[in-house]
């Protein structure tokens, strides 16, 4: 499976968000210099994340963004799948059931098998990690 640069981008923008947003709002300007991404496609990024509830805006002279609840509580896959959309790398790795309406050979294919497991193995990984990890990781860091 490989992230696009939705994924990618607003995945780092969103920790540097976590990082710097804990007095007051952060702006995009402020978060495109340090990550070096434009702040037109920050703009797109963040604006699925915030439909999807995860980050909060502020209107004024000291506003910008915040995350919307504490970064414990939000999970890497929280803010990719309000990127990317569903994680599942082949249609058929997220059916359980042995019949799939996408697939002529689903109920003779063992292969699904392994797409499930790899399926599985991606979601528990990204909801695993959750951002105040990272918002930690990254302060050791700095």
């Amino acid at each position: 499976m490989k992230l696009s640069t939705k994924g990618r981008y607003g995945l780092r923008a969103f920790i540097d968000l976590a990082v710097c947003a804990e007095s007051q709002p952060v702006s995009l300007t402020s978060i495109a210099q340090r990550q070096e991404i434009s702040v037109s496609y920050l703009e797109q990024l963040m604006a699925k994340l915030k439909k999807a509830g995860l980050v909060k805006s502020v209107r004024g002279v000291n506003g910008g963004y915040s995350i919307a609840r504490p970064a414990g509580e939000i999970s890497v896959g929280d803010v990719l799948r309000a990127l990317e959309g569903d994680l599942t790398p082949v249609e058929c790795a997220g059916i359980d059931n042995h019949t799939s309406s996408h697939c002529s050979s689903s109920s003779q294919c063992v292969s699904k098998i392994v797409w499930k497991r790899i399926n599985d193995s991606i979601n528990d990984t990204v909801d695993s990690i959750n951002i105040g990890e990272l918002v930690k990781e990254s302060r050791e860091i700095q």
